[in-house]
């Protein structure tokens, strides 16, 4: 029972920080201000009001539109928030057992991957709007990467470590080969943001875990590019542009929550 009503609040906790985190999406790198600055639409520009930006809750009594003009409010709206709750209380579940030995450390991994994951959220779907990863936000992450080396999150023991130097070249070692493609086709198959963010999640990662979360990665892109062409939704060419921030982000969220080694994620096609 308590273990139910730490998930519920945790995802509702998450889908108020998913409506912050769409705030962050539409107005990172625009002339507005992320904070100090009310939210209004951007139809007819009307002030919002706190009942009218309750996450989810909002979107449905309101039919998707504004109260104001009636214009629709785009689905990224609700689907960021339900995201954002649903990565926060499987986070909260994957660390569940650390609450029942230490509650402050619980606390305190669950709030920096939740930090981490929040960022790769916004990058995500920035990536899918614009094609671009920014800057800002991938080199925060490559930080929180780096720090993350130096912490324990087996909850055993110390609770900082030095890294090994494979921990160390993790990093650099799953990016360069893309960085090379990038510098190769000058940009035509891969973008440089995607190298920097391969950088992060190598250093989150490891080799091992970094490598399957690479795999899974291309196996969701080929996955997306077949059934859209099976569907017809794009003509798929050299010069169509695909962001694949989407699929490493995804890629890295199952190698984590699941633990997958390279050897362990061969295992699944092994019959």
């Amino acid at each position: 029972m308590i273990d139910t009503i730490i998930f519920v609040f945790i995802f509702l906790f998450g889908t108020i920080i998913g409506s912050f985190l769409n705030v962050v999406i539409y107005r990172l790198n625009t002339s507005k201000k992320i904070v100090n600055s009310r939210s209004v639409c951007f139809s007819c520009n009307k002030t919002l009001y706190w009942y009218e930006m309750i996450p989810v809750l909002s979107f449905l009594i309101q039919k998707g539109r504004c109260r104001g003009c009636a214009s629709r409010i785009s689905h990224q709206y609700p689907i960021v928030e339900v995201a954002t709750g649903i990565v926060f209380a499987i986070l909260a579940y994957h660390f569940m057992p650390l609450l029942y030995i230490n509650t402050n450390l619980y606390i305190f991994y669950l709030s920096y991957f939740v930090f981490i994951f929040s960022i790769l959220i916004v990058i995500t779907v920035y990536d899918m709007r614009h094609k671009i990863i920014p800057d800002r936000l991938v080199y925060m992450f490559i930080f929180l990467s780096f720090v993350l080396m130096f912490i324990n999150t087996t909850g055993m023991g110390e609770i900082f470590v030095l890294p090994s130097v494979l921990q160390f070249v993790a990093g650099p070692l799953l990016a360069l080969p893309f960085a090379l493609i990038w510098l190769i086709s000058k940009g035509t198959l891969i973008g440089f943001g995607d190298s920097k963010l391969i950088h992060g999640i190598g250093w989150m990662l490891g080799i091992s875990m970094g490598l399957s979360a690479l795999f899974i990665s291309f196996w969701l892109g080929a996955l997306f590019g077949v059934v859209m062409l099976a569907l017809k939704k794009m003509k798929v060419n050299m010069k169509t542009e695909i962001p694949f921030a989407p699929f490493l982000v995804i890629g890295c969220f199952v190698a984590f929550i699941f633990q997958l080694g390279i050897f362990k994620l061969s295992e699944l096609f092994i019959f």
